[in-house]
């Protein structure tokens, strides 16, 4: 069954003993009285599944009539419930929330447009937009992903935006892969090196993404994260964002991909990088270390 093959790269999986009751009530004593204990929650929600975390709220809102999130945000603070709150959200919410975020406000955050946009198989592309446009008209929609991604000055390229976002829903790796060599052996060139030579801006930045991912997720995400902590500074809302998401489906190779690329294991960075409880997350999502 694909799925489960698909999950099977994650370092994060569903609990095989699982009981929503008894998580719900070690949530809540973890919770209730004077003082927090992170540590149980932390330790208790990167060992399920988001599946079983939402299985985890239902149950809370049962047994207490209370929403858990909210209980989690009242206890938590700062980067760590930025992380947790991550956890807790059903992955097709998650994203959007994200794209939300990244084109509401002065400035649009292509990063996480580009990101999501590239990263996500053709049929969670269609399932964003979709929920995405629930909460706005669809003229809305359609302006916020074009102005995001063709700054004025772009269209001398001559790209039909529609049909550009069109391919970006349908398209496929592999169909992609077969393009880009056809594209090498016709031109003697790599995709790559015509799209920095003829495009600019966030167009560039998307299409080159796009291209990294059809030849490698993982690598695109190890990519994404060595730079999001290296040098002076954390880039953590990235951090966060691809620990949460690709937690279960390829964070093991995600850090073989890292290791090729970094003179240090994605663990021993993220050690390097962070601290506290929300190290402790961090490193529990990462699920070890690579020698």
């Amino acid at each position: 069954h694909f799925s489960i093959l698909q999950a099977s790269r994650g370092t994060v999986k569903a609990s095989g003993n699982f009981n929503a009751n008894e998580d719900a009530e070690t949530l809540y004593k973890a919770m209730k009285g004077l003082g927090t204990d992170e540590d149980a929650i932390l330790q208790l929600l990167t060992s399920r599944s988001n599946t079983q975390r939402q299985q985890i709220k239902a149950a809370y809102k049962t047994l207490h009539g209370k929403d858990l999130v909210s209980d989690l945000k009242g206890e938590l603070g700062g980067k760590f419930e930025t992380l947790i709150v991550g956890l807790m959200t059903a992955p097709l919410a998650y994203d959007v929330t994200s794209l939300r975020n990244a084109i509401k406000g002065a400035g649009t955050d292509e990063k996480v447009l580009v990101e999501i946009l590239a990263s996500r198989t053709a049929q969670q592309v269609k399932d964003i937009v979709a929920a995405y446009r629930e909460g706005n008209t669809l003229a809305h929609t359609h302006f916020c992903f074009t102005h995001a991604l063709f700054k004025a000055g772009e269209q001398k390229f001559g790209t039909d935006e529609q049909q550009f976002i069109t391919i970006l829903g349908n398209r496929s790796a592999e169909h992609l892969r077969k393009v880009f060599d056809a594209y090498m052996k016709l031109s003697g060139y790599e995709i790559e090196e015509s799209i920095q030579r003829e495009t600019s801006g966030s167009l560039r930045d998307l299409l080159l993404a796009v291209v990294k991912c059809a030849r490698s997720v993982p690598a695109y995400f190890a990519e994404t994260l060595y730079y999001s902590m290296k040098g002076a500074g954390t880039d953590d809302q990235t951090l966060i964002r691809v620990m949460v998401t690709r937690s279960e489906v390829d964070m093991l190779d995600i850090r073989s991909e890292f290791r090729k690329i970094s003179p240090k294991s994605l663990h021993a960075m993220i050690m390097g990088d962070t601290g506290g409880d929300y190290r402790k997350a961090l490193l529990l999502l990462c699920g070890g270390d690579d020698a």
